[in-house]
């Protein structure tokens, strides 16, 4: 057993939040009990984690997409109100990490999908940068598009830019934004989570080949990293709670 503030200690130490500029709170969401024995981790704060999580007599949930975002009203109604009623009602702790938990060299989103697919953990682009990069075995693009769907049980869609991919770069969720910084490091293909309409022609004019193999499916391994490296770290019991999202 452990106190809320040790794991939110343990988790703002491994994680640096203070370092980003985010869409949203990192850390304690919302404030529950003080002792925290078991710890579910999950992806997103939805009523479906947090009732699985009610189930498993959590203390605490840990996920990447919290409850709270830039350019909300700041009212608690609807869906939000609902969420945070349950919260309150069995004394759970809510604690988010959004681009922390995508950057981390070790536990991150980014670097948990290049090692679930066999990629290795990747490296960023640069000092700072969210986009991970690493060699692979030279593949063509079908073989690629095989290997994420094979992994992570999901078609992606793709653009085939054309020429033999050695160096892959890639960024977890809705980082489609990211791929003119892939290109411009030579990178031959980019994985993210999703795609917009200019993503498209970038990939056929510049030759690089793009893969969006989805938001959820390409950000489910940093939470229950993440989740069972901060309970051991503490002794606590860690259970990551997979709610499925086809997006």
């Amino acid at each position: 057993m452990a106190t809320r503030d040790a794991l939110l200690g343990v988790l703002n130490e491994t994680l640096e939040p203070k370092q980003f500029e985010d869409y949203g709170p990192n850390g304690l969401q919302v404030e529950g009990k003080r002792e925290v024995q078991r710890l579910v981790s999950g992806v997103t704060a939805s009523a479906a984690l947090i009732d699985a999580a009610i189930a498993a007599r959590a203390d605490a949930v840990l996920v990447h997409h919290g409850l709270f975002w830039r350019g909300m009203d700041g009212t608690l109604t609807g869906w939000l109100r609902e969420r945070v009623r349950k919260l309150l009602a069995h004394d759970i702790n809510l604690l988010a990490y959004h681009l922390p938990l995508d950057a981390h060299p070790t536990l991150g989103n980014n670097a948990q999908l290049g090692l679930h697919m066999g990629w290795g953990a990747g490296a960023p682009l640069a000092a700072g940068s969210l986009v991970f990069e690493a060699q692979v075995s030279p593949c063509d693009a079908a073989a690629l598009a095989a290997q994420l769907h094979e992994r992570l049980g999901r078609a992606p869609m793709w653009i085939d830019g054309g020429r033999p991919i050695a160096r892959l770069a890639w960024c977890t969720g809705g980082a489609q934004g990211y791929f003119q910084k892939a290109i411009d490091a030579g990178a031959d293909a980019f994985v993210t989570g999703e795609i917009s309409e200019p993503q498209a022609h970038l990939a056929r004019e510049c030759g690089v080949s793009f893969f969006a193999a989805g938001h959820h499916a390409t950000e489910r391994y940093g939470a229950p990293a993440l989740g069972a490296y901060v309970a051991a770290q503490l002794g606590l019991e860690h259970q990551f709670i997979e709610i499925d999202n086809p997006a």
